[in-house]
């Protein structure tokens, strides 16, 4: 798999070997992200204008775009500068004017000479029952006027690049598209009735009405099939790279699982005991595990974790468990510890606070295996840090780990299996895009015993009320949230109207009673703070959104949300999810400045009819696609030209059992179909998935 296989040589070539595109416009295209002619196939048009030939402007209802055949009746000249220059013309049924601004009269004449008969395309408008055409969009003699299209495709454009431009560079682009052999699944090609890659091309850049241009028609379909299907066979790829390298087989004996399981007030939701079963079942496997927990807030992402760490100790080996902060990583301690007991197992914490004596005897017992399970930050992949047998490292991904380092953390040179959990439901098609190299386990349930939260919307100008309120439940001995708003976007004004917030509450209800936490403070300052609160001896903690994540203090029943509107609809459910985790009936105010716009009002509605995750997820990448939802930046989604995440997730999911059985049936991809497929990965520029084929 040396290089591009010769016959795509010229989709990647020079734009300037296009027609009609100079070093000029191929600048302005590269502002648009089109370097090359491929980039070119893949920007389709957007919309379309009839031009249809008509008998005569009357057969339109002006304003519209109409194309007839005329004869040029006179010239009315422009006398003063700044006026218009108008042509008189004639078709079958009346008379109009073509009108020109700047234009040069021996120009004019030459292209509409009288008594000449023409073609011309363009928006006739009424004035005073007389129609007018402002520069028609074409002129052509009559024997040349086949060559306006019926249906005409209308592009995306930069400044400098007009209609007519893409029009050729498209044309001259489609011949230089190869045919070339089918990567797609025949039977899915019958099952659909999709055209060849080549055809689907051409009949995406030549649309003959509105609906060939909806991105459910099958030529528009198959192209974005061909985008989802080159990432899966990449993230397919990278899956197989891990499966590839052998696993142990971690077989648990059950018995400290059942130990814990015996000591819980509750049995497991039927959505936990899968996800245990499917990770039990990957551990034992002889391949490495490589499998991603998706869970809603509170839906008991910890006992299964900790079921599977478990598992990895009755194999006889040792568990990690990794958070990107040291607070987070502190509550998954204080949340495993109690489970523990029960079983009797040895857990610690490790992160880079940890002093010198303290840990080279924490070290000690790791590398002796005495540690059975260890949580911390990523200071647990330090170079001094040795395991006497890992077999298991759960990520607990905040702060998304793409899947290169996933990767890296399985090339540790161990076979360790991989699970990663995540807070933040994710819709189905994005979970396909972002983590389609996992196999996945989805806690759709909450356990017994949480509280749902009461969810309300309140004006920022009724502050005095929520104040008072906050009082009287503070005097109760109630905790409460006070989150703050964002600000712009910088970390030091965020700090400002926090600081302002909790100087205020102070004054309202007694300095003893609030506690400050913002992303500015000094780590150990922070977490005193939290330390005071979960302890209780603060009712009120005000707050910047570092607690959207794990915070768990189950005194906690009020959650205030000021300038609500302002936040993004995951993040204000995960800040509700800090409320509801103890007995007590618990609050979520989303306090608003009016007028709200259409949207905020619209995400603040979602969250009071719902406290379903994977459905407020699904809204969001509704209202704010998917690049938004997850930064793309960081996200490491991909970027589709054609494909659309958010209407298109069916073909997302085929596309992935497609391209894993693709790999599953010829895993060097050296059959007919595997060459076709390579090609597909260098036309998608999937270079990774080609370093990878290299490799293997």
């Amino acid at each position: 798999m040396s290089g591009r296989p010769e016959v795509l040589w010229p989709l990647f070539g020079d734009l300037t070997s296009l027609d009609g595109v100079g070093p000029k416009t191929a600048a302005n295209l590269e502002h648009i992200g089109i370097e090359k002619p491929r980039d070119v196939l893949f920007t389709l048009p957007h919309s379309g204008v009839d031009r249809r030939r008509r008998g005569s402007i009357l057969d339109v209802v002006a304003p519209a775009v109409v194309t007839v055949e005329v004869e040029v009746i006179g010239h009315t000249p422009n006398r003063q500068r700044g006026r218009p220059y108008r042509v008189t013309v004639q078709d079958n049924q009346t008379t109009f004017q073509i009108v020109f601004f700047h234009a040069r009269g021996d120009y004019l004449n030459k292209v509409l000479p009288i008594g000449a008969r023409r073609v011309v395309s363009g928006k006739i408008e009424l004035f005073d029952g007389v129609g007018q055409m402002v520069h028609p969009d074409h002129i052509l003699p009559i024997e040349d006027g086949e060559d306006i299209p019926a249906f005409e495709p209308v592009y995306p454009l930069t400044s400098g690049v007009t209609q007519k431009v893409m029009w050729r560079a498209t044309r001259s682009a489609m011949g230089l598209g190869p045919d070339l052999d089918e990567w797609i699944d025949p039977s899915q090609i019958a099952k659909e009735e999709w055209p060849s890659w080549k055809d689907a091309v051409t009949i995406a850049h030549n649309p003959q009405s509105t609906t060939d241009l909806s991105p459910f028609d099958t030529a528009r379909q198959r192209l974005a099939y061909d985008e989802f299907l080159a990432h899966q066979i990449t993230l397919a790829l990278a899956r197989a790279q891990v499966r590839k390298s052998k696993g142990l087989a971690n077989k648990g004996t059950g018995a400290l699982q059942g130990k814990v399981l015996k000591s819980l007030p509750y049995s497991p939701t039927n959505a936990q005991s899968r996800a245990i079963a499917e990770i039990t079942a990957d551990m034992a496997g002889d391949h490495r595990m490589n499998r991603l927990l998706q869970g809603d807030v509170g839906a008991g992402k910890t006992l299964v974790a900790l079921m599977a760490l478990l598992n990895a100790v009755e194999a006889g080996g040792q568990g990690v468990m990794m958070a990107p902060t040291e607070i987070l990583a502190r509550q998954h301690l204080e949340g495993l510890q109690p489970l523990v007991a029960a079983a009797g197992v040895r857990l610690e914490l490790l992160t880079g606070r940890d002093k010198s004596a303290a840990r080279r005897e924490k070290l000690a017992a790791l590398a002796s295996g005495e540690i059975q399970i260890l949580v911390g930050t990523h200071a647990v992949f330090q170079k001094d840090v040795e395991f006497h047998d890992l077999r298991l490292a759960i990520i607990d991904e905040q702060h998304r780990f793409g899947v290169a380092q996933r990767m890296e953390l399985g090339a540790k040179g161990r076979a360790v299996d991989v699970l990663v959990m995540t807070a933040t439901p994710i819709p189905r098609s994005l979970a396909l895009a972002q983590y389609g190299d996992m196999d996945v386990s989805i806690l759709d349930e909450k356990p017994p015993g949480r509280t749902p939260v009461k969810t309300a919307l309140i004006s920022t100008e009724r502050m005095d009320d929520v104040v008072a309120r906050l009082h009287a439940a503070v005097a109760e001995g109630r905790q409460a949230y006070w989150v703050c708003p964002l600000v712009e976007e910088s970390e030091v004004s965020d700090m400002t109207a926090a600081e302002e917030r909790f100087k205020r509450l102070r004054a309202a209800l007694g300095d003893d009673k609030v506690g400050l936490v913002h992303g500015q403070m000094p780590p150990a300052d922070k977490d005193a703070a939290m330390a005071k609160f979960v302890a209780g001896e603060t009712a009120v903690l005000v707050a910047t959104t570092v607690i959207e994540v794990g915070v768990n203090v189950p005194n906690a029943s009020i959650m205030v949300i000021e300038r609500a509107e302002n936040f993004g609809l995951a993040q204000l459910h995960q800040l509700r999810g800090r409320v509801g985790r103890g007995s007590a009936a618990s609050t979520c105010l989303l306090m608003y400045q009016p007028p709200l716009t259409e949207g905020g009002k619209r995400r603040l509605e979602i969250l009071r009819e719902t406290e379903d995750g994977f459905r407020i997820s699904e809204e969001d990448l509704a209202m704010r696609g998917a690049g938004d939802m997850i930064g793309t930046a960081q996200s490491g989604l991909p970027r589709f030209r054609i494909a659309d995440l958010e209407r298109q997730t069916g073909l997302m999911q085929t596309a992935q059992s497609d391209a894993r059985k693709l790999l599953n049936d010829d895993p060097t991809l050296t059959s007919a179909r595997g060459k076709a497929a390579r090609h597909l990965l260098w036309l998608m520029e999937q270079d990774k998935a080609i370093r990878l084929i290299s490799v293997g």
